[in-house]
């Protein structure tokens, strides 16, 4: 069994650049990388642009010119983030996804942050989400993700269990801000209510048989880039890439029609628009793996019932996640606030997906 990812032979060996980028005053640090992946480019002459959709990280993107293109992306670590993040891990997974024609060109690494190329297209908006012709796209390249074999046949084994207990220990007991504090003990469930949830979660998704697949774990709105004219969509953002249940994946991304700044979880997908959707996906993924793309509605049921279970682990992940990083996080977002929605969304989807049943 294995739960880490095997990079594959003849993968380019990506530089180490010891260089740090300040994100407060990132332009000095950005341009020392530039200068190695762009030795033609005028210091002078490039030009900064700062994207501001993530929550996690700082994002900067570089290029010569009057338009945006070849366009270098610098990604600097958000602040202590190695502490919930394997960053040698999302690196592997970067490189096994871009041997699969999955992934943007990866050009460095540096000692707080990477390097790599600028993908051509549009992020995505809820709404667009939801877009039959979108879905579809969506579904089926997570299936050509789900379809990646594990290194000379591995059984992959899931790490999810060990990513939650590694966060659960990190969530602070307490914050110093008063204010705060008095928020966390007010809206939060205690640790030990959390911990005895977190067990429930193992206990009844572990039997729910979703295959270990090699997964994105975090795909967002923001993290599908859509092209127009190529009429396909890629995803970046591999930080929680890795082996999953199957189900998780999807689940997660459901939950993600919510959207992120403001969270509407009546836009989470109805029955309908998820059979739709799980069965684009099925016969993708049957595709991928060159079985007979063939899909009954029993796959499409045992599929929507695991999804919808395993969309609650993936509200009680970003939860803690959120409070971590309202502990350490220097980006402007209310992550507490953030924790307790998804808390209290989990809270109220629990009676209704176990009521779901798996069909005989």
């Amino acid at each position: 069994m294995a739960n880490y990812i095997h990079v594959p032979d003849g993968a380019p060996v990506v530089p180490k650049l010891n260089v740090t980028v300040d994100e407060h005053d990132y332009r000095p640090g950005a341009l020392e990388l530039i200068q190695q992946i762009r030795p033609d480019w005028k210091p002078a002459e490039v030009k900064m642009k700062t994207f501001t959709d993530g929550i996690t990280n700082k994002l900067i993107g570089c290029y010569e010119g009057s338009v945006l293109q070849d366009v270098v992306l610098v990604r600097i670590y958000g602040n202590k983030t190695e502490l919930f993040v394997d960053r040698e891990n999302e690196v592997k997974s970067f490189l096994v996804l871009q041997a699969h024609r999955c992934a943007p060109r990866l050009y460095c690494t540096f000692n707080n942050g990477l390097c790599y190329e600028f993908l051509e297209g549009m992020t995505l908006e809820t709404e667009h989400i939801r877009s039959p012709s979108i879905f579809r796209l969506i579904a089926r390249q997570l299936a050509k993700y789900h379809a990646i074999h594990a290194h000379n046949g591995w059984v992959p084994q899931s790490d999810l269990w060990l990513k939650m207990g590694r966060f659960f220990s990190l969530v602070p007991a307490h914050f110093e801000d008063p204010v705060k504090n008095q928020r966390l003990s007010r809206e939060v469930p205690t640790l030990p209510h959390l911990q005895e949830e977190l067990l429930w979660l193992q206990q009844n998704l572990s039997q729910l048989a979703s295959p270990v697949v090699l997964c994105h774990n975090d795909l967002l709105c923001k993290n599908i880039i859509y092209n127009p004219a190529g009429g396909n969509v890629k995803f970046i953002d591999y930080e929680y890439a890795g082996y999953n249940y199957q189900a998780y994946d999807i689940g997660n991304h459901f939950n993600e029609f919510a959207g992120l700044n403001e969270v509407d979880y009546s836009l989470y997908p109805g029955r309908g628009l998820q059979q739709q959707w799980l069965r684009a996906y099925l016969e993708a993924y049957k595709d991928y793996k060159e079985q007979s793309t063939q899909v009954s509605d029993r796959e499409v049921e045992v599929l929507y019932v695991q999804v919808n279970r395993f969309a609650l682990a993936s509200h009680f992940f970003w939860a803690l996640w959120a409070l971590i990083q309202a502990q350490y996080s220097t980006i402007d977002f209310d992550f507490l606030g953030y924790a307790v929605l998804r808390f209290n969304q989990y809270f109220k989807m629990k009676p209704e997906v176990t009521a779901l049943n798996l069909p005989e």
